[in-house]
């Protein structure tokens, strides 16, 4: 007979009866009343009255029925503290237990019994299970750790219990050390400064050795602690993927989105030409087509991760299209995520059989799901340019359906098409038209209405089209209402002969009838700009628009980032990052992806654990108290006041200080802003060179190695000029509402240039410019504003160079050569972010004498040194000597071994850290090995990035 018996009794006075059974001398008896206690309490029966009986029934060797009073134990301890006590000494017993089952048993217990009375009686059997020799003991011990540093953190950080949690990931069992992995990780997501988790090489290769061994669960655990770590070069990171890609074959999903997140993030910093690069690629599109072929709930889950990896990487499922195509018998919930997936992967290539797919879908019974499709349907269009014909035939084939709400979906898009394509797609208006009665959502209508107005001049009878709708203006939507007021007035300036009446009657409406402030106001403008100045209302109302761009729903860069980072997670289903939904006193931590090695784009630097660094990750947009306050209460006359000095660099005798003290200015967060106006100082020529003067030399000690190197003499070559990098694209027109902003920093003469082309493409004339920084990492601001002397004509360009010296406030960035900036016309502010090439700051006191160097080669740690490869460069030693000069990168020494050339070189930023440089140059080969050494190793990446831009311009 099966345990239901046990909750099918109801009787009265069973506490009684249930009493008398549990002290019962027969063992089977026993059993059968804590059987039947333990079915009370399962059904929410209050049996804590049989506390005391149910703990006597401890001292058992059946471990069947200790584990139901264990049970027991652990549900009423809470209501019955002082009662738990008594169980204590059965704990401790149990711990010594010669079967490792009991021991275990006993140890987990005790970790779920919350009760404060209790806990430190524990510590003494939860120390030795920790070191018990048998591994099932151990990992149950482990995660008991975590659960009593919830209930008392301070009790757990004074026994040691965290040190020997930090033991066990080296065990030699695999589960054991996923399990203190799970307990490290737990404690340290409730902690999140605490360094509990130290990574290194040697921890890694431990967890990877584990991970083969150990159970799915425990795979998870240790590939999720795998993904916070940040690998120091592109060949451990590489290394790491190797030995990861297994895992893409799990059967459990979640072992295999944990996988997969590990590999995007280590991913970033393998460079693009590398061949492993595209293999891992190939090799990441089958596990996740696979999760495609699970249940409904668990594709779900799949499709919101794929849609964010498909967001990162689109080249990673660019040609499994035919996975994400509908299924007939598909849930809704899948269906729309397929199709958001579907258009995020539709190019030139497919785009053919995404359409064929899509049209089929507008002919589905499921309303919402053939809403979607035919939006789908337009976001193609606007996607790819060479479908937008076809795209466009295929919406009017649907309008013909006469299907209401396909044709009111139709409208919506054909509305984005033509801003997308303006002046091609027009001829289509005459059978928008002819729907126009059949519109009764206010989206479409609100579509219609814009289209009637931006195209009145193709329409002949526009104003009764328009006119039509104002007859129940004061039923419609506020959507339709605003779009009405300014579709009026647009025909209105077009047709002004015809439409006075009309336009009249929709201010009246709009201003004197209605009790909505929006719309009150646009009709009070429209009103004064009509009656003041019709001219400037034609320039106002209808100047060109800025097209479209094609992806408007893409998660922003730096959310895209975290959430990467989070794959598996809660976080990735709700595309949302974990603090908007995690509630508590935890604190959450926002992860970011490292940044990619050896490539020239752009490169984030890892974020470095240096405990003087501020958490400070500014977005691209600043705050509004931030820069836009300042920014509105701009001083637009120069500056007269100026700012004052930097302090003298504290550089002093011995190798410590040369090199020392350098990040402490660059990341300092108590440097002083500088207030509301735009200026810095509007010093002279000289002003970008630091006042500090070369540390004298000091004796160096006359050893072998190295020191025999720097008899062969000072620098090698003449400067060939400096480096300035070609001008980007900073801000484009659609985005600064017609103006342009492209350019490029050089540094002239010891300053610093902004080099900009500012163009107008706009239809009115622009002036009144202005601009400032966010706070930086090197403290760059203008040294005066901003000379755009003359108003800026439309179709009109002017090349300004504006001076920047660092006397600005500091805060580091991510990347560290990142620089937000807002410039103001009279039209808006507007604000873009650009980075600037290190070289800028290399100053040109920065040639090191060689004694110095050589000690300071010597002192500085070789974990500080940064060893990168500049491929493609066709130089010899000399020429490259020369280039780098001509960018204030001074050779010291040159010495040739076994037909190679080494330079040694120095370098010194404007906040007075110095780096040094060993430049490997083999004779024919167009491979250069670059080392560098800075007490400062952040900044040694964005050097390498200026030394590679340097010698291969």
């Amino acid at each position: 007979m099966t345990d239901s018996k046990y909750f099918t009794t109801t009787k009265k006075g069973e506490i009684f009866e249930l009493k008398a059974e549990l002290n019962s001398d027969k063992k089977e008896k026993k059993k059968e009343a804590v059987k039947k206690v333990i079915a009370s309490m399962t059904v929410g029966k209050d049996v804590s009255a049989l506390f005391p009986d149910v703990v006597n029934c401890m001292q058992t060797d059946n471990l069947e029925l200790k584990k139901l009073v264990y049970l027991y134990l652990m549900n009423y301890a809470k209501s019955q503290p002082d009662m738990a006590i008594m169980a204590v000494n059965t704990f401790v017993k149990d711990c010594e237990d010669p079967n490792p089952l009991i021991r275990a048993l006993a140890v987990r217990t005790m970790g779920c019994i919350r009760v404060d009375k209790i806990t430190e009686y524990l510590c003494e059997p939860l120390r030795k299970c920790l070191k018990d020799e048998d591994p099932y003991v151990r990992k149950t011990a482990a995660v008991c750790v975590a659960k009593l540093h919830d209930i008392n953190a301070q009790l757990v950080e004074d026994q040691g219990f965290l040190d020997t949690l930090k033991d066990l990931i080296s065990d030699s069992n695999p589960m054991v050390v996923a399990n203190a992995v799970a307990a490290l990780s737990e404690i340290a997501e409730s902690h999140p400064n605490s360094n509990l988790l130290d990574l290194n090489p040697q921890t890694i290769n431990k967890l990877l050795t584990a991970l083969n061994e150990c159970t799915e669960w425990g795979q998870i655990f240790i590939l999720d602690c795998l993904a916070n770590y940040t690998p120091r070069d592109d060949r451990e990171s590489q290394s790491i993927c190797e030995r990861v890609t297994p895992r893409l074959s799990h059967a459990n999903s979640a072992v295999v989105l944990s996988a997969v997140k590990v590999l995007m993030k280590f991913m970033e910093m393998l460079p693009k030409d590398l061949d492993y690069y595209g293999t891992l690629l190939k090799k990441l599109a089958p596990p996740l087509v696979t999760l495609l072929s699970a249940e409904p709930e668990l594709q779900y889950v799949a499709l919101r991760n794929i849609n964010l990896i498909v967001q990162r990487r689109p080249e990673i499922l660019k040609h499994e299209m035919k996975v994400f195509f509908v299924k007939y018998n598909d849930p809704i919930y899948v269906k729309l995520e397929k199709l958001d997936i579907m258009i995020r992967l539709a190019s030139q290539a497919n785009i053919a059989q995404v359409l064929a797919e899509l049209k089929e879908y507008a002919t589905e019974v499921d309303v919402d799901f053939v809403r979607k499709a035919v939006r789908a349907i337009g976001r193609c269009a606007i996607k790819v340019e060479q479908s937008a014909e076809r795209c466009v035939s295929t919406l009017l084939d649907l309008i013909q359906t006469k299907v209401n709400y396909v044709v009111q979906e139709a409208i919506v898009v054909i509305k984005d098409i033509f801003r997308k394509y303006p002046n091609k797609y027009e001829s289509v208006i005459a059978t928008l038209c002819e729907n126009l009665d059949s519109l009764d959502e206010p989206e479409a209508r609100a579509a219609m209405i814009w289209i009637v107005g931006e195209y009145a001049e193709r329409i002949d009878n526009a104003d009764e089209l328009l006119e039509s709708f104002l007859e129940g203006f004061h039923d419609e939507s506020t959507q339709v209402q605003l779009q009405l007021l300014t579709g009026i007035v647009k025909l209105f300036l077009k047709k002004p002969t015809e439409t006075q009446e009309l336009v009249q009657q929709v201010l009246s409406l709009a201003t004197q009838d209605s009790d909505n402030p929006d719309l009150r106001d646009r009709g009070y403008i429209y009103w004064r700009l009509l009656s003041t100045d019709p001219v400037a209302a034609k320039e106002v109302v209808l100047a060109e628009k800025p097209l479209i761009s094609e992806e408007t729903d893409l998660i922003e860069p730096t959310l895209l980032e975290e959430l990467i980072c989070h794959i598996g997670t809660l976080a990735s289903v709700y595309h949302k990052p974990p603090s908007a939904f995690v509630e508590g006193s935890r604190g959450v931590q926002h992860k970011r992806l490292p940044g990619s090695a050896g490539s020239g784009e752009s490169v984030e630097s890892p974020e470095p654990a240096s405990a003087a660094v501020p958490e400070a990750t500014p977005s691209v947009i600043p705050s509004q108290g931030d820069l836009l306050g300042d920014l509105l209460n701009l001083d637009l006359t120069p500056p007269t006041s100026t700012a004052a000095p930097p302090p003298a660099s504290g550089l002093q005798l011995g190798a410590m200080d040369l090199l020392g003290g350098g990040l402490d200015s660059l990341m300092g967060d108590d440097s002083e802003a500088l207030g509301g106006d735009l200026g810095g100082n509007p010093m002279g020529a000289g002003f970008g060179a630091p006042a500090s003067a070369m540390p004298p030399s000091f004796s160096a000690p006359a050893s072998g190695g190295l020191d025999d190197l720097f008899d062969l003499g000072g620098g090698v070559g003449m400067p060939t000029g400096t480096y300035c990098p070609p001008k980007a694209m900073w801000l484009p027109a659609m985005k600064g509402k017609g103006l342009e902003i492209s350019g490029t920093f050089a540094r002239r003469s010891g300053v610093i240039q902004m080099e900009m082309t500012l163009t107008n493409k706009a239809m009115s004339v622009m002036t009144d410019f202005a601009i400032q920084f966010n706070r930086n990492s090197f403290g760059l601001a203008p040294a005066g504003p901003l000379q755009v002397l003359t108003p800026l004509s439309p179709n009109q360009s002017i090349e300004v160079s504006l001076p920047l010296n660092t006397l600005g406030p500091i805060m580091k960035m991510e990347p560290l050569n990142n620089l937000q900036v807002a410039v103001k016309n009279n039209i808006d502010v507007f604000y873009f972010s650009c980075q600037y090439p290190m070289s800028v700051l290399f100053s040109e006191d920065g040639k090191m004498e060689s004694k110095v160097f050589l000690v300071t080669w010597k002192d500085i740690p070789n974990d500080n040194e940064t060893q990168c490869q500049i491929k493609d460069c066709h130089l010899n030693s000399d020429a490259a000597s020369n280039k780098l000069q001509g960018s204030n990168v001074f050779t010291i020494a040159k010495r040739t071994v076994e037909g190679q050339d080494m330079l040694y070189q120095s370098l010194k930023l404007t906040n007075g850290i110095w780096v040094l440089a060993e430049l490997k140059v083999q004779a024919g080969s167009p491979v250069f090995t670059v080392s560098l050494k800075c007490r400062a190793p952040e900044v040694s990446q964005a050097v390498f990035q200026s030394y590679e831009a340097i010698l291969k311009n």
